[in-house]
């Protein structure tokens, strides 16, 4: 597809991602979501990005033109989006916003009506429409058909609630001290308040949003700060989360990040023990470590590999009806609660689980270790068939008898081309990721 990646449309904020094509974007989602409409409402909410504003309005225009009555909540975390969209009973949702890419990118992202992400045929049918200039025109209204737009900005409490009942109601956060670091994202609201009301002692770190500080060296891709924070306090956790929140990093007592995949199989062991682990399995990505999947298989525990993205996490986790899933960067999705990855969600279950345990972070979170792996991101001027490449399956072949796991795929958001290399032998992976980056950075960008 053109225009859809692998977490919906996303581009350079007035380029890649300009006003028109936002509003024609628009005009092709809310064409094709008429077919299903019940309500004729659609809800947009958006992250702390400048460029919000530009593509909520062209959005609004685009909607309305052919249509549809809009409500702006303004900027409220991704997954909050989905809960809302069902919440609200809109026929669709839709998020503005670039996760954890640097302020001046943007995205769009689309929910059903039952808040769940689109499948890519229903984005290659609103790409269908997107491109067809006769049925954009045809669309249009005129007179009272002509939709409207609200602003409603008292539906935060709505996601609060909710994420509090998925709190133990039998647990209590006095006497614990929680640092957060919001990213100067969606969350900056949202996250302090949930865990004030329940009752933790709260230290907020970059809260002060100001249009182009999202991601700006903190939140879930810069957690040193909120280590020497939580280290400085000595609060018993620190949260992380990305601009649209829903990614999280965790630090423990000691300042130490988490590792994504020791911290869903801390989880997953954890609902396991609760006897709340449907099926005994769990979702995560082809990115995972080996060691946390025999760590799961010591357990009982069943790990079901996805393609990267979390969409793509949850497909499998609904067709193998497993309720636990994520990605080793810190999407986590626990189904009975979200229907998308929610750092918040994910931050509660966690304290949940070390309250449980009557241990520290450091100690819970540790479950076991990883096998040595190593991943590296080279910028790339062309996103060249890898099947194409010469010479590129002799290398592949050659790291796989000397007992290695490679994984070599582009990004599906930016261009980039990601090399994972894993395995028990650290310089055999050095060797290798040198070799790799030397060979790709020829081939990709000559």
């Amino acid at each position: 597809m053109k225009l859809f990646g692998t977490d919906g449309v996303r581009g350079l904020a007035g380029k890649e991602l300009s006003a028109f094509t936002a509003m024609r974007l628009a005009m092709a989602a809310g064409i094709y979501f008429r077919k299903f409409a019940k309500t004729n409402k659609i809800l947009v909410g958006k992250d702390t990005r400048r460029s919000g504003y530009m593509i909520e309005n062209a959005l609004v225009s685009g909607l309305t033109a052919v249509g549809y009555n809009v409500i702006q909540i303004g900027p409220m975390p991704t997954p909050a989006i989905a809960f809302l969209t069902e919440d609200m009973r809109c026929d669709a949702g839709i998020m503005i916003s670039a996760s954890h890419n640097p302020y001046e990118d943007n995205g769009i992202k689309f929910f059903d009506s039952q808040g769940n992400k689109l499948n890519e045929k229903d984005e290659a049918a609103i790409e269908e429409i997107y491109f067809d200039e006769n049925l954009l025109a045809d669309e249009q209204k005129i007179g009272r058909d002509i939709g409207s737009s609200k602003r409603i900005d008292d539906v935060i409490g709505r996601y609060i609630v909710k994420l509090k009942n998925s709190f133990p109601t039998d647990m209590t956060l006095n006497d614990v001290r929680i640092v957060l670091d919001t990213a100067n994202g969606a969350a900056y609201k949202v996250a302090p308040t949930v865990f004030e009301e329940l009752g933790a002692d709260v230290i907020v770190i970059n809260n002060k949003p100001n249009g182009y500080n999202i991601n700006d060296n903190c939140g879930a891709m810069h957690p040193k700060t909120l280590s020497e924070k939580v280290r400085e306090y000595r609060a018993d956790i620190g949260f992380a989360f990305d601009g649209d929140a829903d990614r999280l990093v965790v630090v423990d007592e000691k300042g130490n990040q988490v590792d994504g995949d020791k911290l869903i199989g801390a989880l997953a062991l954890y609902l396991k023990n609760e006897g709340k682990l449907e099926n005994s399995c769990v979702i995560a990505t082809v990115m995972s470590n080996q060691g946390f999947e025999d760590f799961l298989k010591k357990y009982g525990i069943d790990l079901i590999r996805s393609n990267v993205g979390d969409k793509y996490v949850l497909e499998e986790m609904r067709k193998h009806q497993c309720i636990l899933g994520g990605e080793q960067s810190g999407h986590v999705i626990f189904s009975d609660y979200a229907k998308t990855g929610d750092g918040l969600v994910t931050a509660l279950q966690t304290i949940a689980l070390i309250l449980k345990s009557g241990k520290k972070a450091s100690e819970v979170l540790n479950p076991f270790e990883l096998y040595p792996q190593k991943l590296l991101n080279i910028k790339v001027s062309q996103k060249k068939p890898l099947d194409s490449i010469e010479g590129l399956k002799e290398k592949e072949k050659a790291i796989k008898e000397e007992g290695l796991r490679s994984l070599i795929r582009y990004s599906g958001t930016e261009n980039k081309l990601r090399i994972l290399l894993e395995g028990k032998n650290a310089k055999a992976i050095d060797h290798w990721m040198k070799e790799l980056e030397k060979f790709f950075r020829k081939a990709l960008n000559d």
